[in-house]
């Protein structure tokens, strides 16, 4: 607020004079919210100094909820009506108990916009006073009433319905609050309605109590004044029916919905704000009912607190719908699809304030039967995280469409990042698949890793060598995005996401990745059911605290023909329980082809292979089973690695621990051999009858790997 546009401040140097009549004076900064009170004031609220640290708060150390409710309605009225003054009674309890009547009287100073900034004010010892006014005693009130008049009752519903209203953000929110668990019981009704101006209709958001017509075939109908609810919203002015039989006579059109409501009396109350109808609050009664002066305040009041949450809610709604929809005209419209595999994406909005978040996904086509997969998180929770985002999202896509390498997409991206008029930095995992080979490369920058499983159901994070964040990695010259080399398996899904999935307020990341394996090791197969499932599920359980982008890819599964059935499994080198779970998978199938005769030989071959591929490569090894029926029924074997160097049979001495591998293959198998495969190699050995053809025992291509 600017100075000059403030009038000049009374004098507040009045202590002693007040002091000699048992007054303390207060000087309340609202836009500080500090609350200046001096000697005397803290001896009528009986604080010692150091009980008092200038916050209005402190001070219910000795004002009971009710009577605080009682002045917080005074003062917000004042305030709102644009009134210069507001005064009060109210109880305190002093430090022995006894109760004590305390009046206050403040002053509001407003600037030349007629903004509150400041109050000044009295309190003082009103127990004397009121002692001698027979309408209003301290010790002696009949049950029931307070000073004033107001009913006990219904006091503390200002309170219990500000302090509930406070924490309500949307429309959805205020409606819960005022019709939802309680809210009977705040407002003292037996049955309630809350309904919302739209346009030139009148739409109820929600009731409770006794079943409403208004919420079947009125739920949202034309405002003509035939109704009360409607009479209300046009007229601005409160209903109070202490008869719904009498009020029909007046609405005749609302005869047969009050019969059907069951209840006897009503209070319709305009919901108004800024000077206008926003809506109505309807509150019923099963018993005819007087509706005092004091009852008709203290409902203005309530329809007061109601409209202003209402309100802000609806402004809410309407920012975080301008927000959200910034935020997905961000992200992607359509998602590619291609012939081998599944991808399925899912994205959620955060839903705590205006915030909106700068996580997204992108699947980009390459050249070559290739496929880029994106997911990234913009630092920031604003609408230029959701702009920076946009801009980096394309920018990325583009760097990836240009054909570059993985590690050099994120450097570029990087320092796209680093040259926007921004200062935020990005997090983001990419990663780009083979469709052919289901060969991964796979770089992330500060971000997550994908999460993969298994054919088997397994469940694991590769170790992703990770980099910087975008951004951060330029400002500091340090653009190394170390790639990682995965192998997709047909059947085999992957999974990347934001770390809104798996970060949870007061928990290890560790915990909500452990979460996030077990629901993709039990969710669906294909990529579209397990994305629903992760949505469903963890989203409810703490996907709301942040945005959430969600990117689930599965290879279709390749289980070969009837006649010539097919299964493949990956086992990488840093998962130590991967090998024997290939064996036992190896002997499930063998089983179910019947063809378990050959286990023994196929899984003694097998682990030979992936011992060789594990301790002799830097990767994994993809393993393919598979069925030849011609010309004689047969298993092969095949174990894929990356590595170019063929293994070369040795002739190992007798004391020798090693060497005698492809000896074994060779004596186990009828047939074996090795061939290129991309940019590594496979081994494979076949088991079952001989045929007696020549090229048995010799490789794929007719040369042992020998050389003879």
């Amino acid at each position: 607020m600017v100075e000059a546009d403030r009038p000049p401040e009374p004098e507040i140097g009045l202590g002693e004079r007040l002091a000699l009549n048992g007054m303390g004076s207060f000087d309340w900064h609202l836009d500080r919210g500090v609350f200046e009170l001096d000697e005397v004031g803290l001896e009528v609220f009986d604080l010692r100094p150091g009980e008092f640290d200038g916050r209005p708060e402190s001070l219910v150390l000795r004002v009971a909820p009710e009577e605080g409710a009682r002045v917080d309605y005074a003062l917000r009225r004042a305030l709102q009506s644009g009134l210069r003054s507001y005064g009060g009674y109210f109880q305190i309890t002093r430090r022995d108990g006894a109760k004590q009547w305390t009046h206050t009287q403040g002053t509001i100073l407003r600037d030349s916009r007629g903004n509150a900034y400041r109050i000044v004010g009295i309190v003082r010892d009103a127990t004397e006073e009121l002692a001698q006014t027979p309408d209003v005693q301290a010790t002696e009130m009949p049950a029931g009433r307070a000073a004033d008049g107001v009913r006990q009752s219904l006091a503390p519903v200002v309170r219990l319905t500000t302090e509930a209203l406070s924490r309500a953000v949307t429309v959805e929110d205020v409606t819960a609050v005022v019709t939802g668990a309680g809210g009977l019981e705040r407002f003292g009704a037996d049955a309630m309605l809350l309904a919302l101006v739209e346009g030139g209709n009148l739409r109820v958001l929600g009731s409770t109590g006794a079943p409403h017509p208004w919420t079947g075939e009125l739920a949202v109908r034309r405002s003509d004044g035939s109704l009360p609810l409607d009479d209300v919203v046009m007229t601005m002015r409160s209903r109070f029916a202490t008869s719904l039989d009498k009020l029909a006579e007046r609405f005749p059109a609302g005869k047969a919905y009050f019969a059907a409501s069951g209840m006897a009396s009503a209070a319709f109350l305009p919901l108004i704000a800024q000077g206008r109808s926003i809506g109505a609050l309807g509150l019923f009664y099963r018993e005819e009912r007087e509706f005092g002066h004091d009852d008709r305040e203290l409902y203005a009041s309530l329809a007061a607190i109601v409209a202003q949450s209402l309100q802000r809610a609806m402004l809410f709604d309407r920012e975080r719908e301008f927000a959200t929809g910034l935020q997905s005209a961000m992200l992607p419209r359509d998602i590619p699809r291609f012939d081998g595999v599944g991808i399925a994406v899912r994205y959620h909005a955060a839903s705590r304030g205006r915030e909106v978040g700068g996580d997204w996904y992108d699947v980009v086509a390459l050249p070559q039967n290739r496929v880029g997969l994106v997911v990234g998180d913009v630092q920031g929770h604003d609408t230029h995280a959701a702009a920076v985002m946009g801009q980096l999202r394309i920018a990325l896509r583009a760097y990836a469409a240009e054909g570059h390498a993985p590690a050099t997409v994120l450097a570029r991206a990087s320092r796209f990042l680093a040259e926007l008029d921004t200062e935020r930095f990005a997090t983001c995992s990419y990663a780009e698949l083979d469709l052919t080979t289901g060969a991964v490369r796979a770089v992330r920058a500060g971000h997550l890793g994908p999460l993969i499983r298994h054919t088997d159901g397994r469940t694991g994070w590769p170790n992703v060598r990770g980099g910087l964040p975008l951004g951060v990695a330029t400002t500091m010259d340090m653009h190394e995005f170390p790639e990682t080399r995965l192998d997709l398996v047909p059947g085999e899904t992957l999974v990347f996401c934001t770390d809104g999935l798996v970060e949870e307020r007061g928990q290890e990341i560790t915990v909500g990745m452990d979460v996030l394996a077990e629901a993709v090791r039990d969710g669906p197969q294909d990529a579209d059911g397990l994305a629903d499932h992760l949505a469903g599920n963890l989203w409810e359980r703490w996907g709301s605290q942040d945005d959430v982008a969600l990117l689930v890819v599965r290879r279709d599964p390749d289980p070969g023909t009837g006649t010539a059935p097919r299964m493949h499994s990956y086992v990488h080198q840093a998962d130590p329980e991967g090998l024997a779970e290939a064996r036992g998978a190896l002997r499930q199938t063998l089983a179910g082809w019947r063809m378990s005769d050959l286990a023994d030989d196929v899984e003694l071959a097998a682990g030979e292979l992936l011992v060789n591929v594990l301790l002799h490569t830097e990767g994994g090894a993809v393993l393919t089973l598979e069925v030849l029926p011609e010309p004689v029924r047969r298993i092969r074997l095949t174990v894929q690695d990356r590595s170019s160097t063929w293994p070369r049979r040795r002739s190992p001495g007798e004391a020798a621990t090693s060497g005698r591998g492809l000896l074994m293959i060779d004596a186990l198998s009828v047939r074996w051999g090795v061939e290129p495969r991309g940019d590594g190699k496979a081994v494979w050995c076949e088991f079952g009858p001989a045929d007696g053809g020549a090229e048995d025992r010799a490789t794929g291509d007719g040369r042992r790997p020998d050389g003879g």
